[in-house]
């Protein structure tokens, strides 16, 4: 299967193909995998998972639970092997594999940013497959690189930066206040300020949803 086939079948299941690697030359391993496809959501997700059984089921980990049935059937008919980032510890590397495919790269606020969807990135799973299929020409270039980094003073208690780990306390303390309410409602602001995020289409609904399972 190509490239674009894949790219296909991801989008008919509400997903996309947000980069692909070939393990070979980006670790200069031998290694029996011939190329890594990262699936993701995009403008496309929430339609389909909104309609979902495991989003209506009521039962918990509605998403991670959606991704492994709907990348499964993917790789399904090309032979392929499945990786999500649920699985572990220990947990698959999700964060250099995508910043090995050149469309991922490293923000201002320390987090992965993409060339399509900013800073609303929604790794969902990885297909492992044995041969090396032709890739598109990467990115190669940060997007941040001729960005004004709205990302860097958007939060209100400086909990994302790319000098210090993330402070998760910080963030969680203030998405318990009533000022924090509207990035509990429509996702981090941080990640909004990103001018790019626009392109991952993101409703309310959905934000929410991650939101929620990120703060419970």
């Amino acid at each position: 299967m190509s490239y674009a086939e894949i790219a296909k079948q991801a989008k008919n299941r509400g997903l996309i193909v947000m980069g692909a690697l070939h393990p070979r030359a980006a670790y200069s391993a031998d290694d029996k995998v011939g190329t890594i496809v990262l699936l993701g959501t995009g403008a496309d997700f929430w339609p389909v998972f909104s309609q979902a059984p495991e989003h209506l089921d009521a039962a918990p980990n509605p998403v991670d639970r959606w991704s492994k049935r709907v990348v499964g059937e993917i790789a399904q008919p090309i032979a392929a092997e499945c990786s999500f980032p649920s699985d572990g510890p220990p947990y698959p590397p999700f964060i250099s594999w995508a910043l090995n495919t050149g469309r991922f790269f490293q923000s201002p606020v320390g987090v992965m940013v993409h060339n399509t969807v900013g800073l609303m990135v929604s790794l969902r799973g990885a297909l492992h497959l044995r041969q090396e299929i032709l890739l598109p020409a990467p990115t190669g270039t940060s997007p941040c690189n001729t960005c004004s980094a709205p990302c860097t003073t958007a939060c209100p208690v400086s909990a994302l930066s790319a000098e210090a780990p993330y402070n998760l306390s910080a963030c969680h303390d203030f998405l318990d206040t009533s000022d924090g309410a509207g990035c509990m409602a429509r996702g981090c602001i941080a990640r909004r300020a990103c001018p790019l995020s626009v392109g991952a289409a993101r409703t309310n609904a959905q934000s929410a949803l991650h939101m929620k399972a990120f703060h419970p």
